[in-house]
């Protein structure tokens, strides 16, 4: 308890002026913490990505009146010395990006290491983050886990990548756009990737988790491919925890339905066990419940 009471101290005494890294969720809205929701309704200012996806956060949360500032890979060269002066100048500049925690594949680090280097106090919040989820979820040993940022869009290098990832010890992470998911799961299996996982719009109502070969999840894959990917290959060295089978499934759902539980939140709740995704779950419930039931006279 000293520790914290010293850092709070700490926080008390310094300069006013400060660049926040605060992580916002990934999908559902009541994933934001209680210190990024102070952050944010202290900030001066508030550096996104997109200020639409932003505004939509701050309208759920009541926060009015905050100038938004556009901070993004296309603009950081002009933008981030703006923000840098904002904080220079006693204003707390809060910086998110449009999901996750700043600074992972967005120039949220760039930021915070110019503001080291020019004497600028800086924070970054804990809070989600997509890569570190999925990994977990997958089921691979996350031992010596690699983060390796979007798959590489030139295809030699995205080939030389995969193949990398294949053959390495443990399991890499990486994030892909919709665009060309369907493409880097064909490269996958040219790079003799064996086994994967790829988790979609994570904590969002159409979440989807899938296991397999690179074939497979390109089979089972929603289409048209949209929302945030995490693509996990599990290495050389990874075993696979395969998905429950449809028997241990059903049993679940039966025991559930026994016990009174509606349909839906029979679906959440083995969706967020990891055993499918929601509505394939909500869908398997129903035909279980509707079985189940007495005949009509």
């Amino acid at each position: 308890m000293a520790r914290l009471f010293e850092r709070d101290a700490v926080e008390a005494s310094a300069p006013s002026g400060r660049i926040v890294l605060v992580p916002t969720p990934l999908g559902n809205l009541g994933d934001l913490t209680l210190r990024a929701l102070e952050t944010l309704r202290a900030a001066d200012a508030i550096a996104c990505e997109d200020t639409r996806v932003t505004r939509k956060l701050l309208t759920r949360f009541e926060i009015a009146g905050k100038p938004l500032h556009a901070y993004h890979e296309h603009n950081a060269r002009t933008a981030g010395p703006k923000l840098l002066a904002l904080a220079n100048a006693g204003k707390t500049v809060a910086v998110v990006s449009d999901a996750g925690m700043p600074g992972v594949s967005d120039p949220g680090a760039d930021l915070i290491a110019a503001a080291r280097e020019a004497g600028i106090p800086f924070d970054v919040l804990p809070g989600p983050c997509a890569f570190v989820s999925a990994a977990v979820i997958s089921g691979f040993p996350i031992v010596g886990l690699r983060f390796a940022g979007f798959v590489p869009r030139a295809a030699g290098a995205r080939l030389a990548a995969l193949g990398e990832a294949a053959a390495a010890a443990g399991a890499s992470a990486w994030y892909e756009s919709p665009r060309r998911i369907e493409q880097t799961l064909r490269d996958a299996e040219r790079a003799k990737v064996e086994r994967c996982f790829l988790l979609r719009e994570y904590t969002k109502f159409h979440e989807q988790r899938l296991w397999g070969s690179p074939r497979e999840v390109l089979a089972g894959l929603s289409t048209p491919v949209r929302g945030e990917l995490v693509l996990v290959i599990g290495g050389g060295g990874a075993a696979v925890h395969a998905p429950p089978d449809s028997e241990t499934v059903d049993d679940r759902i039966d025991a559930l339905l026994a016990a009174g539980e509606g349909v839906s939140a029979i679906a959440r709740s083995l969706a967020a066990a990891g055993l499918g995704e929601r509505r394939a779950l909500y869908a398997r419930a129903a035909r279980r419940k509707e079985g189940s039931s007495p005949p009509h006279d």
